[in-house]
């Protein structure tokens, strides 16, 4: 790859994983003392609203949902009240319709045995994260999802892994969804062109991302590497999509469970992801549940944003979070060391200076060959110290200090 297609790769990469957890409003607040959401006047908090509707209790919601095939619940990965939210949704699902299949996009296809075991009780947590991975393929805190993966096993109900590789998506948004070989697309098929009203809600947001190799002006509809961004990102809602159809396509005469799909918003708000992927694939019944960060401006609650959504409280409280020390990145080994997939807002790292994109060459002045040595070296940092970072941007090798504060 020339270094002008790798820096366009990273910046569509980039993109794409901020698509897995947008949010369309403002960025989530932390709680400070005295600090009190505003509400915004849409959606309160703890009730259920249909954007062209108005309120709708929690029994009418549920009992509408039941009915469906498929019900999306989606998320802003990070954030620990959306994951409280789901668990909800999720009891109060599988009281009216225990025959229930729950779908996790955290989790790529080759897993699916590690799931398989952990509902069948053969796996403890440590065992099931390890076997699954789960610092590889998603290095979000595992105490945000562990509630939902225990709900899963407590109720014997079956786990379908949603994901694909990453290295699949960085085939098709390098290089098209056909210049990848049949053997190397883990069976995904050929996604559903995407309507025009996905084209233009796509376009700004790639326009967002900082790109130095082009002017505002030069970046179009027609721009060559945007029509890859949007490839990849279909190959994403595709991939999911099939694994919910094939979840809900039991033989004859026996009963068709609910497929619940855990993913984030992106992949769900106005029916241009996923649930454009299911319809292409037959499934028409789905109910979109998001939740609604209730200090959001109202100007994107707008007819067709979700079927309802569940307001909840901008912000997750320090003594709720895990005291593990965290730097606040997604990443995976590549380049010759740990390259940054996607920065958390307001973490450690992005007020450090790291971007996505960037490559850490060491940590503490160790090289890095694995993912374990930079998990190993974070969460044993001691609270209030300095950790010194050597990162490749772009040509260019810079030192930045990460500054953990005390507790």
């Amino acid at each position: 790859m020339t270094n002008l297609s790798a820096k366009r790769y990273f910046g569509l990469m980039g993109i794409l994983l901020l698509l897995c957890s947008i949010n369309l409003g403002s960025a989530t607040e932390q709680i400070r003392p005295g600090y009190k959401p505003q509400w915004t006047g849409c959606v309160t908090v703890g009730s259920w609203m249909v954007p062209d509707g108005g309120k709708i209790s929690n029994r009418d919601i549920i009992a509408r949902a039941v009915k469906s095939d498929v019900v999306l619940l989606g998320e802003t990965h990070i954030n620990r009240e959306h994951h409280r939210w789901q668990l909800q949704t999720l009891a109060a699902l599988y009281a009216l319709r225990p025959n229930m299949v729950i779908g996790f996009e955290m989790f790529p296809r080759r897993v699916q045995a590690v799931l398989d075991q952990w509902v069948a009780g053969k796996l403890d947590e440590q065992e099931f994260l390890r076997a699954a991975q789960w610092n590889i393929v998603w290095s979000t805190d595992a105490d945000l999802y562990l509630p939902l993966f225990h709900f899963a096993r407590m109720n014997q109900i079956p786990m379908r892994a949603l994901n694909i590789e990453t290295s699949l998506r960085r085939q098709v948004t390098e290089k098209g969804f056909y210049s990848v070989p049949v053997e190397e697309r883990e069976g995904v098929s050929r996604p559903a062109l995407p309507s025009k009203d996905y084209v233009n809600f796509l376009l700004p947001i790639y326009k967002q991302h900082e790109r130095k190799d082009k002017k505002e002006g030069e970046i179009d509809h027609d721009d060559p590497d945007f029509s890859r961004f949007i490839a990849g990102q279909q190959l994403w809602d595709r991939a999911m999509a099939q694994i919910i159809h094939a979840a809900h396509d039991v033989p004859n005469g026996t009963e068709k469970p609910l497929v619940v799909g855990v993913m984030g918003t992106g992949h769900i708000l106005h029916g241009y992801g996923v649930p454009h992927q299911l319809h292409d694939l037959g499934i028409d019944n789905i109910t979109s549940l998001l939740p609604w960060d209730t200090s959001r401006s109202c100007q994107t609650f707008v007819p067709g944003y979700a079927d309802a959504v569940f307001g909840v409280m901008p912000y997750v409280s320090p003594a709720t979070q895990s005291m593990r020390q965290r730097l606040g990145i997604r990443f995976e080994i590549a380049h010759g060391g740990a390259h940054v997939l996607q920065v958390e807002k307001d973490s450690i790292a992005e007020t450090a200076g790291l971007l996505a994109a960037d490559v850490i060459l060491e940590i503490a002045g160790l090289g890095i060959k694995d993912t374990s040595d930079v998990i190993n070296v974070v969460t044993r940092h001691a609270p209030g110290t300095w950790l010194p970072l050597k990162v490749k941007r772009n040509d260019e090798t810079i030192e930045i200090i990460a500054k953990f504060p005390p507790l």
